[in-house]
């Protein structure tokens, strides 16, 4: 068994061009995706129809929520900047997705944890505002009631495979459009990638168990940039260039 998991699209539309290519240049016929797939200043009208045209299982993120939850003169800018470019059925769609689902009966699926779409689940904040690796002994607090061999999230855009004592793998496979990014709560704290590739993973059933392969695709990062600039969000236009918000 073999299957690619990608998570946090934000509308980056080359970028997840780019990366379905790839997967089909593998031979992987089945993919996951892990949420928050339209919310930013680039292309959210033709990633939907990349997503939802293919069919791809997809849980609902963090931005996918706001989306439905928030009236257009509420949402904050990277839900404004796009939401004009999606229509009913894309909305329909997006109101449709799980919190979780369980992949090809070997996968849990979720966007931050198991415990809430905004949770870092495999990091913690601390309070100078870096991400760092949490204490194992918390990542499997909220694996315990999990029975699959591997856990996929996403939220923080950091490509990570953690292993728990039992074995099992959670995995985040990194963002395929958005390498940077900030916020203000609880504290002030931004995740610079460090590349502007779009990432996801494949994960493959071998003889001694799951294995991770997180790949890291180029595209032509010029007109999502541009894109990004135009519309307001010159620090995401770097990000998406270089990895790097400043």
């Amino acid at each position: 068994m073999i299957f690619a998991a990608i998570a946090d699209v934000h509308g980056n539309y080359a970028a997840l061009e780019a990366v379905l290519a790839d997967i089909e240049k593998l031979g992987i016929t089945d993919i996951v995706n892990l949420g928050d797939c339209f919310s930013g200043p680039l292309e959210a009208g033709k990633t939907a129809r990349l997503l939802i045209d293919r069919g791809i299982p997809t849980v609902r993120g963090n931005h996918d929520r706001a989306l439905i939850e928030e009236q257009p003169d509420e949402m904050g800018s990277w839900e404004k900047t796009i939401y004009p470019q999606l229509s009913p059925a894309d909305l329909e769609w997006l109101k449709a997705l799980p919190f979780d689902m369980v992949f090809k009966d070997v996968a849990y699926c979720c966007h931050g944890s198991p415990a809430g779409d905004l949770d870092y689940w495999l990091e913690r904040i601390l309070p100078e505002g870096v991400l760092h690796l949490r204490a194992r002994a918390e990542i499997e607090a909220l694996a315990r009631s999990i029975d699959q061999p591997i856990m996929l999230c996403g939220h923080t855009h950091l490509a990570r495979t953690v292993q728990l004592s039992d074995g099992r793998l959670i995995v985040n496979p990194g963002s395929v459009g958005c390498p940077g990014w900030k916020d203000d709560e609880p504290v002030y704290h931004q995740v610079d990638v460090g590349h502007g590739l779009a990432a996801y993973a494949v994960l493959e059933d071998t003889a001694h168990g799951f294995q991770v392969t997180h790949r890291n695709i180029r595209y032509d990062v010029a007109p999502m940039a541009a894109l990004a600039r135009e519309n307001g969000m010159d620090r995401v236009g770097n990000a998406i260039e270089s990895g790097w918000l400043d």
